[in-house]
């Protein structure tokens, strides 16, 4: 084994290894056996994340927008207790696709994620339409963001245009993108860290007001579950059926919210220690979405009633946050603007984690020849800044809240990012059902051979697979109910499906990929690179370390 230096200053690794042919691969492999792109990679960015970073940006990136606004949209649909069921049931089977993602990243740490595992371990043309689908939800979740800014500067009344508010946020968020990779991680470890004492001050300040410690004394408890109930009769359709379509709302509303889990792994060529860091951040995954978004829904719920008028997503402000209302209910002053600013940095986190992952998936294209070669441009920071560039373009979508409420337009981004990453979760199953049946067939010992195995496999994959292929064909379910067609609905729910599939169909016609067999996945290949290359000893945790199951 040799190094050389990284411009961090980090030692590189390269191997020298048998040759082995990995049929399918977009690109040759050389005699040291290893890609000579994808060593390129690892030496052309930065590695600049440490294992802090990583792990708080798999936290930062979920917690944003779609939880502090989208969440509203859910208890006002469904109900306390269809919002609770929604966000359980998608956290539950998003947690799974998270272990998937960190078998392989730990095993493949290359920049792009689940873009370079479904071209390894399936089809190249897959991750060509995958690509493409990731870089187009981080397109239009761009602007989704920048929208939500100017939703919730409308909080303090500010007599300001919203397109103000967009170029300020989006300069801002274009900024982050083009520096060093190390000020995107303070960066994000700092909002983290907001996020994190918002949530849980969240949580201690309803269970105080439900138990009558407010500023009123009054204890509500669960009157709200009693009236106007736990469940919402949705579109006001008559009994069970009502109360079960107010359920499944719930859970195509709580997509959003989780967008971003899956990408601990997508910037793996700039982390340090990846094969440690990965499989670390995605084992805390169950404690991050038990106690940031099933438990702050919970909590949310007792003291928000789903009849008030202000969780409607057309009201046009950041009064819609069940967070912000919440405070202001119970006659809280001051706290609703400490919210509302909080919830104003958790967007420009947001749009940073989005410029992130889509700018290494583009990045990654471009190394394999599935995207135009100007998008392996690097900066003297070692940032892909012809990848951020584009995505960047998309940012005067959000002045579209010029013509109609920033609340709706918002609604609109949050339903066509929702189905975009409904279809990359759905990619990620097959990917690593793929490479799971792939070890089997080349007599792999997953437990022994690979650097993490994930528990549960492959059933807990083959369960999330099936619900989120039927969240997928029913997105966009109320379109096809007497007197509910809505064409922009329709859309937004259906789009992404054709899209991946036509980038699909076109790539495997154009370049005449093939899917590869069990028995050729080049598995074995990365484990020989795994097996030569030193990782370093991790030191167990001692005292009070030993219970932090969140980060660090």
């Amino acid at each position: 084994m040799s190094s050389r230096i990284s411009h961090a200053g980090e030692a590189t690794p390269t191997f020298a290894i048998s040759d082995e042919k990995s049929p399918g691969l977009s690109t040759n492999s050389d005699s040291s056996g290893i890609l000579d792109d994808d060593l390129a990679e690892i030496r052309e960015v930065r590695q600049g994340l440490h294992q802090r970073h990583i792990q708080m940006i798999a936290l930062a990136g979920t917690i944003g927008t779609g939880l502090f606004l989208g969440s509203g949209r859910a208890i006002a649909a469904s109900g306390p207790l269809g919002a609770f069921l929604g966000y359980l049931i998608v956290g539950t089977a998003l947690a799974p696709i998270v272990m998937a993602v960190a078998e392989m990243g730990a095993l493949v740490p290359l920049s792009g994620g689940i873009v370079r595992y479904a071209e390894y371990f399936v089809d190249p043309a897959l991750s060509f339409a995958d690509g493409w689908n990731r870089v187009y939800a981080n397109c239009i979740g761009f602007p989704a963001e920048l929208t939500a800014t100017a939703t919730l500067m409308q909080f303090w009344s500010i007599d300001v245009s919203n397109a103000v508010w967009i170029v300020v946020f989006g300069v801002l968020t274009i900024s982050t993108a083009v520096l060093f990779v190390r000020v995107y991680g303070e960066l994000e470890f700092t909002f983290a860290t907001l996020k994190i004492m918002l949530i849980i001050g969240i949580n201690i300040m309803a269970l105080v007001v439900t138990c009558g410690g407010g500023p009123d004394h009054e204890t509500i408890g669960f009157r709200y579950w009693r009236n106007p109930g736990p469940l919402v009769q949705y579109l006001g359709e008559p009994g069970a059926l009502g109360r079960f379509l107010g359920v499944w709302t719930a859970l195509h509303n709580a997509l959003f919210a989780f967008g971003g889990i899956e990408t601990i792994s997508v910037a793996a060529a700039e982390t340090r220690n990846p094969r440690v860091a990965i499989p670390q951040a995605a084992k805390r995954i169950f404690w991050r979405v038990t106690i940031f978004y099933v438990l702050t829904i919970f909590m949310v719920g007792l003291i928000v009633p789903s009849n008030d008028p202000h969780l409607k997503a057309s009201s046009g402000t950041a009064s819609q946050s069940p967070f912000v209302l919440m405070a202001s209910r119970s006659h809280i002053k001051v706290v609703p603007h400490i919210i509302n600013a909080i919830v104003l940095t958790s967007a420009w986190s947001a749009g940073n984690s989005g410029i992130l992952g889509g700018s290494r998936t583009l990045f990654g294209l471009a190394h394999h020849g599935n995207a135009p070669r100007i998008f392996l441009r690097i900066s003297r920071f070692g940032v892909p800044w012809a990848a951020v560039a584009l995505i960047a373009l998309f940012g005067p979508l959000g002045f579209m809240t010029l013509s109609h409420t920033a609340a709706t337009v918002f609604g609109w981004f949050q339903d066509l990012v929702s189905i975009a990453l409904v279809v990359n979760w759905i990619i990620i199953c097959i990917t690593y059902l793929r490479f799971f049946y792939g070890c089997r067939a080349q007599g792999i010992d997953r437990k022994r051979q690979l650097p993490w195995a994930g528990p549960g496999q492959p059933y807990v994959t083959w369960f999330s697979l099936f619900l989120f292929s039927l969240l997928l064909l029913t997105g966009g379910y109320t379109t096809f109910m007497k007197r509910h067609w809505n064409t922009e609905t329709f859309v937004a729910s259906y789009f992404s499906l054709p899209f991946v599939i036509v980038l699909y169909i076109g790539c495997k016609l154009w370049k005449k990929t093939r899917i590869v067999p069990l028995n050729e996945i080049p598995i074995k290949k990365f484990i020989r690179i795994y097996e030569a290359e030193p990782v370093p000893i991790v030191k167990k945790k001692r005292g009070l370390q030993r219970f932090n199951v969140l980060w660090g």
